[in-house]
């Protein structure tokens, strides 16, 4: 059985009045790029917290990522969730059609606010909802498509994990099926790749053989199971830290949930928010961890355990 610490840390608000914040990415100049899922746009957060618009974006902005070319890469949901106010905190509402434009990948110029729509489909299917990115460092990334429930259809997509080069000329499924894929993230040295399924409550851990290529899982392989959350905690975005923790934003039990690389020991840095969303490394050591507490709309800081992470290009 895994070991579970509870923490309470010190959160500092750097900025408030988000509209769903989302997609963390901690710049070198100490301001945080970061998408307003409801806003919808991408904007920057400077560390006084004042915030500035990139650009405006249609539809559902989620995950972001830098990319070799310094060009900023979304995972736009495209528009399929709607705000749910309620009691002052915002949450994700039903699936309207009327508002939905379909899922995309989009690229961003930080310096202009250009937006260009890199991906809509894989092989004939239409991207449904990517969700979160994670850049390789050769030239491609991974995505997750965390689908669409509609509730008044009754339906709910099965999706994928997807694997695409920047330069938009390649795109491939490379695990299907999944059940609503959410956070996505690499460990330290490349060679594992890891997801978290929202409503399962299971983090996922799968072999990369070489850039893109997912190794296969042999029947009934329990090891692709890094862990699996007890009771009601439901799975957002993820990052992992340079000692190869996977911590992943957790919504009900709103807070960080940080699985050891073996699985054997887990720990839950409480936020207090229902929908902590994402989480991303930056600060001088690398030891400040930024944090989305997406119901109250609010980007914070806490000092990490362990050294964060450089990602690919960054």
């Amino acid at each position: 059985m895994s070991e579970l610490v509870e923490l309470q840390p010190e959160l500092t608000v750097i900025t408030d009045g988000l509209r769903f914040p989302e997609g963390p990415i901690a710049m070198h100049d100490g301001s945080v790029v970061l998408v307003e899922m409801f806003g919808p746009r991408l904007i920057r957060v400077l560390p006084d917290g004042t915030k500035e618009t990139i650009a405006e974006i249609e539809g559902g902005p989620n995950g972001a990522a830098v990319g070799p070319d310094g060009m900023i890469y979304l995972c736009n949901n495209g528009g399929c969730f709607t705000p749910a106010d309620v009691m002052g905190m915002t949450f994700p509402g039903p699936f309207d059609p009327s508002t939905y434009i379909g899922g995309r990948i989009q690229r961003v110029d930080p310096a202009s606010g250009d937006v260009v729509d890199l991906y809509t489909e894989c092989d004939g299917r239409p991207l449904r909802a990517p969700n979160d990115i994670v850049m390789d460092g050769h030239g491609g990334f991974f995505f997750t498509d965390h689908g669409i429930r509609d509730l008044a259809q009754r339906t709910s997509d099965l999706s994928a994990i997807y694997y695409a080069k920047v330069d938009g000329s390649h795109i491939a499924e490379v695990v299907f099926p999944v059940e609503a894929p959410n956070g996505i993230g690499l460990s330290p040295e490349g060679g594992t790749l890891y997801w978290a399924e929202t409503h399962t409550g299971r983090v996922f851990r799968r072999s990369i053989g070489e850039p893109g290529v997912i190794e296969p899982a042999a029947p009934l392989d329990t090891s692709i199971v890094l862990y699996g959350l007890p009771g009601y905690q439901l799975l957002d975005s993820l990052a992992v830290d340079g000692e190869g923790w996977v911590c992943v934003a957790t919504l009900v039990n709103g807070g960080i949930t940080a699985i050891s690389p073996d699985g054997s020991q887990i720990e839950h840095h409480s936020t207090g928010d229902l929908m902590t969303t994402n989480i991303c490394f930056g600060g001088p050591d690398l030891r400040t961890a930024y944090i989305t507490l997406s119901s109250t709309g609010q980007l914070v800081e806490m000092e990490w355990p362990r050294i964060g992470l450089h990602v690919a290009h960054m």
